[in-house]
């Protein structure tokens, strides 16, 4: 499975196009339903679960046009934040930022509003945005511009949004990914051919500060992050090596692999209940293009994981997973057609046992 880091309007063109996906695309209410979100048809669809565990039918929240790219963030008031790629009118091959937000479980979702691009109005795709969510709610929206580097646009207490701030850099992997720590500040975490590179703010509503470049040699698209209940980040990825690696910065000042990668996919992660133990979980498409999953104790990576397939092959499979309300693990993938398919951890089982695939769409 390629990375998906490319430019987006290279893609070829049909009635639903694979999309890039950024954060986490399958959100929980304060309700504990969740909300699943795709890019299609120049619009972002919605699917949401009801009460009864079944799911509605697709609902569109608008987007006037976007890209088949989106980045997704929750804050602790389980607002969820949509960041998309919008073509600029009457500019060809230029592109605009545009956010939205839902603030309710089923409820409709704001109106898009454009917040530009750090480059300036009108500027092509320069790589894929990543969205956090801090303390006091506010969103901070990344992407790395016409250098390179990384630029950040944060939204105000009072509503409306600072200018883009320029987090300087260059050469940088397209996809970064975005975080909020135990303290509610948002860190950044991106990649050169140098190594890890970290920005992180000081205090709320600052501009993140960049810190020096940590050598390592990272697969470029691979990037994923988990907050730990220390309050630090965890960063994982995949080496050059085709090893799982991890780096928190506030444990340990250098990477350190712990696993072999199973395929050739990005990783994704999240916390969840095994046995009554936190445990975090990374999800790759193994060799064969079916999910597999590895887990262990939080911040214990030396304990050791396995991994172990399932469900059925999917050529392309992006995945997501998250945290139900009761603690246990939900998966979600979407592969090319659409299928939209979800699993739950079986709450008795012992170990990490999933229930059946059931299908969204």
């Amino acid at each position: 499975m390629a990375y998906r880091s490319q430019d987006p309007t290279t893609r070829s063109k049909g009635p639903f196009v694979v999309p890039t996906l950024r954060g986490s695309w399958l959100t929980r209410g304060v309700e504990g339903r969740f909300s699943a979100y795709l890019p299609w048809g120049g619009e972002v669809v919605r699917w949401t679960e009801g009460p009864d565990g079944r799911w509605s039918d697709a609902v569109s929240l608008g987007g006037g046009g976007l890209l088949p790219i989106l980045a997704v963030g929750q804050g602790a008031d389980r607002y969820v934040h949509l960041v998309g790629l919008r073509p600029v009118p009457g500019e060809e091959g230029h592109v605009e930022l545009v956010h939205s937000t839902q603030f309710q479980t089923g409820r409709p979702a704001v109106e898009w509003r454009s917040i530009q691009h750090s480059n300036g109005k009108s500027f092509t795709w320069t790589g894929n945005p990543a969205v956090a969510v801090d303390a006091q709610g506010r969103a901070y929206v990344f992407t790395r511009n016409g250098g390179g580097g990384l630029s950040v646009r944060a939204q105000k207490d009072g509503g409306g949004w600072h200018p883009w701030w320029d987090l300087w850099g260059n050469r940088s992997d397209p996809s970064p990914v975005a975080a909020t720590n135990g303290a509610g500040l948002v860190e950044l975490y991106t990649a050169k051919e140098e190594g890890l590179l970290r920005y992180e703010q000081q205090e709320p509503g600052a501009k993140p500060v960049r810190h020096d470049v940590v050598p390592a040699s990272v697969t470029f698209g691979s990037l994923a992050a988990v907050t730990g209940p220390s309050g630090h980040v965890s960063l994982y990825y995949v080496d050059k090596e085709g090893r799982i690696c991890v780096w928190t910065p506030g444990r340990s000042p250098e990477p350190r692999p712990f696993l072999d990668a199973v395929g050739e996919g990005p990783l994704s992660a999240t916390r969840c209940r095994i046995d009554g133990v936190d445990c975090t979980v990374l999800a790759q498409q193994s060799a064969d293009g079916r999910l597999a999953l590895a887990a262990f104790p939080v911040e214990q990576e030396s304990a050791g994981a396995k991994w172990t397939e399932t469900g059925e092959p999917q050529v392309p499979l992006l995945t997501t997973l998250t945290q139900a309300l009761d603690g246990g693990l939900v998966a979600m993938t979407v592969g090319d057609g659409p299928r939209l398919l979800t699993t739950r951890q079986k709450p008795a089982a012992e170990g990490l046992q999933l229930g059946t695939w059931r299908s969204v769409i």
